[in-house]
């Protein structure tokens, strides 16, 4: 379940890329930058505040996690390895669309070590929407990311190399629900992993103003 953006802003986002090889370089040339930089920052959360800011997404530039409530997925195959904790140490889920104004631009799911947090953190997730980032602040956490992965491009494989583009449509850009994809484990200022992070960023990164 994914909260959606209002229809006059997928309206918009949708009028703002015509299906034309112009447009379909400019929107790769956005989801790399993009990419680039969640790739180089701790903190998804503040990474989006600031792309918010800079494509004047919304009025005020301020992330907000809408709770999605629902059936807990469980931990991927190999997670307790990565975080490094045995068969019974307690895990929690928490599933968040990240939004800006009322449009929504990530949907991530996130395990957590509870021990590894304190109990103020733990109250914050539990009953709050702030982001998951933010209440984590105090750890200094870095964050090692296991896999970044386009899951939409607008220009055919070997674009780069000379293959033919795609010719003008006269219709709108056509989009995935989702055009890209972060795994990542968050590590605490003493490098101990206490979070398992998969982040789908939606087609709504791409509005522009």
């Amino acid at each position: 379940m994914l909260i959606c953006a209002s229809p006059l802003t997928a309206r918009e986002s949708a009028q703002s890329w015509p299906d034309t090889p112009l447009s379909r370089t400019q929107a790769l040339a956005e989801l790399q930058t993009l990419n680039a930089q969640l790739l180089s920052h701790p903190s998804a959360t503040l990474t989006l505040e600031h792309w918010c800011a800079a494509h004047h997404l919304a009025p005020e530039a301020k992330i907000v996690a809408h709770r999605v409530h629902g059936e807990d997925k469980p931990l991927p195959d190999g997670a307790r390895a990565l975080l490094g904790i045995g068969p019974d140490e307690p895990v929690r889920y928490r599933h968040v669309a990240l939004g800006c104004g009322d449009v929504v631009l990530s949907d991530a799911d996130n395990w957590y070590v509870p021990a590894r947090l304190t109990a103020d953190m733990n109250h914050q997730l539990d009953t709050s929407d702030v982001p998951f980032g933010k209440v984590v602040q105090p750890l200094h956490f870095r964050r090692q990311t296991l896999s970044a992965e386009l899951l939409w491009s607008p220009l055919p494989e070997g674009w780069d190399s000379g293959a033919p583009l795609p010719t003008s449509s006269g219709k709108s850009l056509v989009m995935p629900d989702h055009v890209l994809q972060h795994r990542a484990v968050l590590y605490t200022g003493d490098n101990q992993p206490f979070s398992l992070v998969v982040e789908s960023y939606t087609r709504h990164v791409l509005i522009h103003p």
